[in-house]
């Protein structure tokens, strides 16, 4: 039983480790836009082809590879759909939101928001909050944290950050398993714009 938590525990790591890195898109974005929009797209393509060619039985180097051991337990022999998801949130985020502030925002809110409350979640929750498929406290206390100091950094006002990270926090609560991917980002970023007027 040690040896399973073990193992899932450096599996959630691994996996979002991937999605913490995804916190360097805004940098590239503010410097080489189309070229990272591109690149983005694809990402996209290449790994959507990739998971189709894996689940017939054709294994794609390193990619194949990363997906199996990052994949979850509802993952298994699935389409594995989280990277599709991620990608999709931070085009959208990139291409309908012009303020790099904003747009960084929204992007940090899914790298270090969403990505820590899974890890706190998995490594350190004992409370968890009813009717959210196995939310919890410290996941969500994470989130709130993490999106509160990104977005303070990025905009430097206390209660913008605050309000920001309230509404991701409850975001990310819902039951929406990899859809909050699509949602946060663009969501936050978007929120970020209405608030900008204040910042």
């Amino acid at each position: 039983m040690k040896k399973f938590r073990t193992k899932f525990l450096l599996k959630e790591l691994f996996r979002k480790s991937i999605h913490l890195c995804s916190a360097l898109v805004p940098f590239f974005l503010d410097h080489f836009f189309t070229l990272t929009v591109c690149l983005l797209f694809c990402a996209l393509i290449g790994y959507t082809v990739s998971e189709f060619l894996r689940l017939k039985g054709y294994e794609i180097p390193l990619i194949s590879t990363i997906t199996e051991i990052a994949a979850r337990k509802r993952d298994e022999d699935k389409f594995v759909l989280g990277p599709v998801t991620l990608v999709i949130g931070i085009i959208i985020t990139a291409l309908s939101i012009k303020n790099p502030e904003c747009r960084r925002i929204g992007i940090f809110a899914l790298a270090f928001g969403d990505g820590l409350a899974s890890l706190c979640g998995k490594f350190f929750g004992r409370i968890h909050i009813s009717l959210t498929k196995g939310k919890t406290a410290a996941g969500s206390i994470a989130c709130f944290t993490a999106v509160f100091l990104s977005t303070f950094c990025v905009c430097g006002n206390t209660q913008t950050s605050l309000t920001i990270a309230l509404v991701a926090m409850l975001i990310e609560i819902l039951p929406l398993a990899d859809m909050d991917n699509i949602i946060i980002p663009p969501a936050i970023g978007w929120l970020a714009v209405y608030l900008y007027g204040s910042l």
